[in-house]
C-alpha cells in the first residue's frame, strides 16, 4: 500500500469519526413538546387576515435549550392553515417551559377558501389541529428536532 493510499484510508477514518462524534449530542437530547395554545385573529381584510399563532413549549432535559430557529406547519380541521420559519431567540429553561407566537399574514379567500368556513367555525367551536416542524438548537453539533403534537383548539376573535 502506497503513501497515497494511506492518506486516503486515514482521512476516511477521521471523516467517520468525526461524524460519529457530531451525532452524540443531538441523541443526548430528548426531544421537547410543542403545542399550539392559541390562534387569534388580529387583523381583517378583504385581500389579507392577520392571525397570531401561540406555541408552548416544554422542556423534559436536565439542560436548558436556546432554540435559535423555528420552522411549523398548521393544519386546522384537517387543511393546511400556515407553514414558515423563523429566527428565535427563546430559551426554554431546564424540565421548564416557554412560550413564543408567531404573527402570520394570509390571504384566505386567495389561497384557500374553505379555510374560511374553518376559521368561522373555530371561533364557535373546538377544531382539530395538526402540528409538525423542527427547533434548530443554538448548541455546538446538534441536528434540528422534529417535533409533532395533536389536539384541539378555539380560535379567537371579535371580528366574525
Amino acid at each position: 500500500m502506497n503513501i497515497r493510499t494511506r492518506k486516503h484510508y486515514l482521512l476516511a477514518l477521521l471523516m467517520a469519526v468525526l461524524s460519529g462524534c457530531a451525532t452524540v449530542p443531538g441523541d443526548l437530547i430528548r426531544t421537547p413538546r410543542v403545542e399550539l395554545q392559541d390562534v387569534r385573529v388580529i387583523g381583517l381584510g378583504f385581500k389579507s387576515q392577520t392571525f397570531l399563532l401561540s406555541f408552548d413549549v416544554a422542556n423534559p432535559n436536565p439542560f436548558p435549550l436556546p432554540i435559535s430557529n423555528v420552522s411549523y406547519g398548521v393544519k386546522l380541521d384537517g387543511q393546511r392553515f400556515a407553514s414558515g420559519e423563523t429566527a428565535s431567540a427563546i430559551t426554554v429553561p431546564a424540565d421548564g417551559d416557554a412560550q413564543f407566537a408567531i404573527s402570520v399574514d394570509l390571504n384566505l379567500l386567495q389561497t384557500a377558501p374553505q379555510l374560511l368556513s374553518i376559521v368561522r367555525l373555530g371561533v364557535r367551536q373546538d377544531i382539530s389541529y395538526e402540528l409538525e416542524g423542527h427547533l434548530a438548537l443554538d448548541i455546538p453539533l446538534t441536528s434540528p428536532i422534529k417535533y409533532r403534537s395533536s389536539g384541539t383548539i378555539r380560535l379567537r376573535s371579535e371580528s366574525f
